[in-house]
């Protein structure tokens, strides 16, 4: 890929509307091999202390490189304010994620995007 395609994907993914096919496609050109392995938390999967705040988080792929787990992550926002105003939620909602607190492994690093209601920010 040259550096015009490159940067053109970069664009396109960070300043348009949220588009998952796109960022789907911004991780792949990033990370080269991911491997897909969805699931969708929303409702009574979301912790209590997250729910005003969180309407769901969606895991699109996994990326191992040999020591680093990182799983790359869709997080949708209750309403817009969330995405601006809590970013300390945020960051507790994603070391919720990482430290296993939904009984699986411990990961290293998330990939995360989080998405207002609207999904035009």
């Amino acid at each position: 890929m040259d550096k015009h395609q490159v940067q053109n994907i970069i664009k396109e993914t960070f300043e348009s509307a949220f588009d998952k096919e796109r960022f789907i496609g911004f991780i792949k050109n990033l990370l080269k091999r991911i491997e897909e392995s969805s699931f969708t938390y929303q409702g009574q999967f979301i912790p209590d202390a997250y729910k005003p705040y969180i309407s769901s988080l969606e895991r699109i792929g996994k990326f191992n490189d040999g020591e680093n787990r990182i799983d790359i992550l869709i997080v949708k926002l209750q309403k817009e304010t969330s995405l601006e105003r809590a970013r300390t939620m945020q960051r507790n909602f994603v070391a919720w994620y990482l430290n296993g607190s939904r009984g699986s492994e411990m990961k290293d690093a998330a990939l995360v995007a989080f998405v207002s209601p609207d999904e035009e920010d």
